[in-house]
């Protein structure tokens, strides 16, 4: 599975046709997807390869794979008309979706793919891909804090689910959670009196930063 794309929107914004000759393209059976006429407006796998009148326009797409460092203060968002987006700190030459979502002011790993399957199962709750963060707060970190913090916490009246934690110094501690409610760490540490006041994630599943610093990416190959 990968992800879908509409084939007039395609033409037009990345090949280079004006609305009118992609119209015509498609209406005059001059296009063919993986060996497929098209014959009508419709939607196909990025994977896949296009001819216009027996001429390649794009090859087929093998599936990527990318760990990425959000850097702090950006956006996990495509959208470029929201400021301080991905696309400020990372190109794009094709469309990437991505798992693990950051709020602005946390940072660390991202995955980004054109793997559609790949991305639902990680993001998915059901599946519970463990991601783990190093968290710093603003005050030291107590027996009773850790104790709670691995509990469970009520936050958006709900409890969140009993997780691995570890305090690695008086201010830093290590999280693993296999939950993504919106900006669960933050929330449970501000309801338990403390405040976030650096946040990394480290790991999705079996992904690691692995030396990863702010802004920098790596390929990988599952």
């Amino acid at each position: 599975m990968s992800f879908r794309l509409n084939i007039k929107y395609y033409l037009v914004h990345n090949l280079g046709f004006t609305n009118k000759e992609a119209i015509r393209a498609i209406e005059n059976r001059k296009l063919k997807v993986n060996g497929l006429i098209v014959s009508e407006n419709s939607e196909f796998d990025e994977t896949c390869e296009i001819y216009f009148e027996d001429k390649l326009l794009k090859p087929n797409a093998p599936f990527t794979y990318i760990a990425f460092y959000k850097p702090r203060g950006i956006e996990t968002t495509h959208n470029k008309e929201i400021a301080d987006n991905l696309t400020t700190v990372f190109t794009f030459d094709k469309h990437l979706g991505f798992a693990g979502r950051l709020d602005k002011e946390s940072e660390g790993l991202l995955i980004l793919s054109n793997d559609g399957k790949y991305i639902q199962q990680l993001s998915s709750p059901i599946k519970e891909k463990e991601k783990e963060y190093l968290v710093t707060v603003n005050k030291p970190i107590t027996t009773e804090f850790i104790s709670l913090m691995g509990a469970g916490v009520e936050i958006m009246i709900c409890k969140t689910l009993p997780c691995d934690i570890e305090q690695l110094s008086e201010f830093e501690f290590k999280i693993i959670l296999k939950e993504g409610k919106n900006r669960q760490i933050r929330r449970m540490c501000k309801a338990l009196g403390y405040l976030v006041a650096r946040l990394i994630r480290t790991r999705i599943d079996t992904v690691c930063l692995d030396g990863l610093k702010s802004g920098e990416f790596r390929e990988f190959k599952l």
